[in-house]
């Protein structure tokens, strides 16, 4: 058989797809035939490549030449030039927007230079719907090599020495949470990946399952094997087709092949996975709401003790971790605690997986080791913020987490540093804002998230977010007292303190950590009625500048509500009574004689 001398990576992550990948990838199937190249040349699906800002991106091996925003216009150039000429098609190069230079590889991009890719290993190499592309990045060897060669305590004791924690948030060390599973004894144990990714802006999870579901699936079976489990069970949103889709390929191929189902590798141990979905509820991603959900009950968290590695699904010991952890486990046993806890912080050790999101210039998903800082992160991988604004906050750990500022910047990102400095690490949600967004509206939008999300369990959670929010709404009217501050502040504190899950425990982070650190927008909202950023509409005024005014009429015959008075050719005025603030009078407006107060 001939080998393959060019292989075409198409990424057909969610993003890309969006965006005609699957289009791109039949164009290179169709030409390469046409042109009798199928022996020579393959074009593959691939997981997400990470630079989602440029998607749909080609990656060309051997070379390693990166082509970014592709169009399914381009694949004939692409092919032509690239492959049967040999020359790089500049143009669709990832031009550097400092230098401008064009960077053929990767490796030189400012976005890839920090990472360092163990959870997305895989991820924009190898089709994830082909087992043997897996088997041959080491897939699965690290399966075997704890059946065959290591006991369950060893395998525990690899993860506690390597420092892996938690990745879905809490960051509890996951050998130690291993290994409380298997102490207990029961009958029946069960092992679940908690895929149920609900951050707003948030696609870490999604983007791992979607290119790389084998790892998961190794790792949970390596789980089963420490803890005494025979069952596997992934909670994964039904709003994941792709990720879904991609799963069921990969169990069927791992049962085919005998790495899941009865007496894998003729070891004598059994361990299966089923597919439980999830509806959309944020409050499942908390393993004991998420539990309840995966037995048909609502989706409500619990008091804890009894934790699930007690008593869980069903009743039984059940070891919960998310689709990041599992990600990192075979590598880990691959490579040797030692070399994961080389990389990171003393008490974070390894990487740490962001989707990049906001008013930053590369958006995407990045992976980075544990203590670069957020400087690093937002300037240097993201490319600084669009259109050349200028910083203002950075939201981590999604709607759980805080708002930090330009004096942060330098803050190591890891568990304690970012708890400390006010934030929290939470999934890897990243949200960039700039000078154009109020502070106070952007505490409002994450409440009013987690007032949608809360379950309604526990009074503070249900009721105390609620009066929150209606806080937040009259400080963003305007009709908001000094005392109201106090109320902001005193409550919030009574939710984190008295609510029964994370969820309400968290809820008042953006709304405390805006408060310290932006404590002027608040008074400028209550004492100035003036909001900053010009979004909270209530507090926005459209203004006529009788000099700029020529009375031309076009903003009075484009008003919806008829807002705008004046005779033609004299200077017309804005009936504020009347103004529903929808713009449209400064955007017609050709003479620049309308602005915002």
């Amino acid at each position: 058989m001939a080998k393959i001398k060019y292989h075409m990576l198409v990424c057909g992550g969610t993003g890309c797809q969006a965006a005609k990948s699957e289009e791109i990838l039949k164009n290179f199937q169709d030409l390469i035939n046409a042109k009798g190249l199928e022996t020579e040349v393959q074009a593959i699906k691939t997981g997400c490549f990470g630079f989602c800002e440029k998607g749909p991106i080609v990656k060309m091996m051997p070379d390693n030449t990166f082509y970014t925003q592709v169009k399914p216009e381009d694949c004939a150039e692409i092919l032509e030039e690239h492959i049967i000429k040999g020359r790089k098609v500049h143009r669709l190069l990832y031009k550097d927007p400092e230098t401008g230079e064009y960077k053929s590889d990767s490796k030189h991009m400012g976005f890839y230079k920090k990472q360092i890719r163990i959870a997305l290993r895989n991820c924009g190499f190898i089709n994830p719907e082909n087992i043997d592309e897996y088997i041959a990045r080491d897939g699965y060897q690290a399966m075997g090599k704890v059946l065959t060669e290591l006991t369950p305590e060893a395998t525990i004791e690899i993860l506690k020495k390597s420092g892996l924690r938690g990745r879905g948030g809490g960051g509890f060390p996951t050998g130690l949470k291993w290994e409380i599973t298997r102490a207990v004894k029961a009958d029946q144990k069960y092992v679940v990946c908690n895929a149920d990714e609900g951050d707003p802006g948030a696609f870490m999870d999604r983007s791992v399952l979607e290119g790389d579901p084998h790892t998961v699936l190794e790792a949970m079976a390596i789980n089963g094997y420490c803890t005494g489990a025979d069952k596997g069970v992934i909670y994964i949103r039904a709003e994941y087709p792709l990720a879904v889709e991609r799963l069921k390929i990969a169990m069927k191929q791992a049962r085919d092949y005998g790495l899941l189902g009865n007496d894998i590798l003729g070891t004598g141990f059994n361990f299966d996975i089923e597919i439980r979905y999830g509806a959309g509820a944020f409050v499942c991603g908390e393993e004991t709401a998420l539990i309840h959900s995966m037995e048909g009950l609502r989706g409500e968290p619990t008091v804890k003790p009894p934790f699930p590695s007690e008593s869980g699904f069903l009743g039984k010991p059940t070891n919960v971790n998310n689709v990041e952890t599992y990600a990192n486990i075979p590598a880990i046993i691959n490579k040797g605690a030692d070399w994961f806890a080389s990389i990171g912080t003393e008490k974070s050790k390894g990487t740490k997986v962001f989707a990049l999101a906001g008013k930053i210039n590369n958006v995407g998903l990045i992976e980075v080791p544990m203590g670069i800082t957020l400087r690093e992160v937002i300037f240097e991988i993201g490319g600084g913020i669009k259109n050349d604004r200028k910083f203002k906050a950075v939201q981590t750990g999604g709607p759980s987490g805080g708002m930090l500022t330009e004096k942060d910047l330098d803050t190591p990102i890891d568990y304690d540093n970012l708890i400390a400095a006010g934030s929290m690490m939470g999934s890897g949600g990243m949200i960039v804002m700039d000078e154009d967004d109020c502070m106070v509206a952007m505490a409002k939008f994450y409440l009013e998230f987690t007032v949608e999300e809360s379950c309604g369990k526990c009074s503070p959670c249900r009721i105390g977010n609620k009066r929150l929010f209606e806080m937040l709404e009259k400080v963003t009217q305007g009709h908001a007292t000094m005392e109201d501050l106090d109320k902001l502040r005193n409550l919030s504190h009574v939710i984190k303190d008295t609510s029964l899950c994370g969820l309400g425990q968290t809820s008042p982070n953006p709304v405390l950590s805006s408060m310290a650190n932006f404590a002027n927008e608040y008074l400028e909202h209550i004492g100035e009625k003036k909001c900053r950023a010009g979004s909270c509409k209530a507090l926005m005024q459209y203004i006529i500048i009788p000099e700029n005014c020529i009375g031309c009429t076009l903003c009075a015959r484009n008003c919806p509500v008829d807002a705008i008075i004046g005779e033609r050719k004299q200077v017309h005025v804005i009936d504020q009574d009347k103004c529903i603030k929808c713009g449209a009078c400064m955007e017609k407006c050709k003479f620049n004689a309308i602005f915002i107060k």
